[in-house]
């Protein structure tokens, strides 16, 4: 069984290109689309989605409130952004608001199934330059936290935008040992996604 995406994206070509390439996939098909985000949380009950693709600027209600309504209404779903803003501020009210993953509209059919992916496996996807702002945007600070040559490596290539396939290529690991130090990184940061990891251990000035 597939997948089931929804889509709030009010740019018609854009989001008709986006269901094509979804429902073309092998383990992604579009539940349904809508141009704002309070007919989105109306259905949000009939819809149940795994997944929602959502842009930034939207009429009415802007795409970071919705996320955090829907969020609030369907904890388990996972929302990534799709837009045209790079910049730092907005980037940080949409993961703060809940967004799982973070993504450019440059993005190529094979990228956005890829992000579909990476979220499903537990990952945070986002475009290279993206994950190099959030990096670059914590300022550092000493910190007695303490993580492994092991951990640093994994969690500075998560924090780059690898996927975890990539991330086990470049370190002769498996996906699974990839976890296992995820696991131990949560422990150590105390938190709970790779996001909030990244965040923390930039912080602490640990990368």
């Amino acid at each position: 069984m597939k997948h089931t995406v929804v889509l709030i994206e009010d740019n018609i070509p854009l989001r008709d290109g986006f269901v094509e390439v979804i429902n073309d996939s092998d383990s992604f098909t579009v539940a349904a689309v809508y141009n704002n985000c309070e007919d989105a949380i109306n259905n949000i009950k009939d819809d149940s989605p795994d997944f929602y693709l959502i842009d930034i600027e939207l009429p009415g209600m802007n795409g970071v409130k919705g996320t955090q309504e829907i969020k609030k209404a369907l904890p388990q779903c996972q929302i990534i952004m799709v837009t045209v803003y790079e910049n730092s501020d907005v980037v940080f009210e949409a993961l703060c608001a809940g967004a799982t993953g973070y993504l450019t509209k440059k993005l190529t059919p094979q990228e956005l199934v890829d992000a579909l992916e990476e979220a499903r496996s537990g990952g945070a996807p986002m475009s290279i330059k993206i994950a190099k702002m959030v990096v670059s945007s914590f300022q550092k600070k000493p910190s007695k936290i303490k993580l492994s040559n092991r951990e640093r490596e994994v969690l500075t290539l998560l924090a780059e935008g690898n996927s975890y396939d990539v991330i086990a290529d470049k370190l002769f690991i498996s996906k699974n040992t990839i976890k296992f130090h995820l696991k131990n990184i949560y422990i150590k940061l105390q938190v709970n996604s790779n996001i909030k990891a990244v965040q923390k251990a930039n912080k602490e000035n640990l990368l």
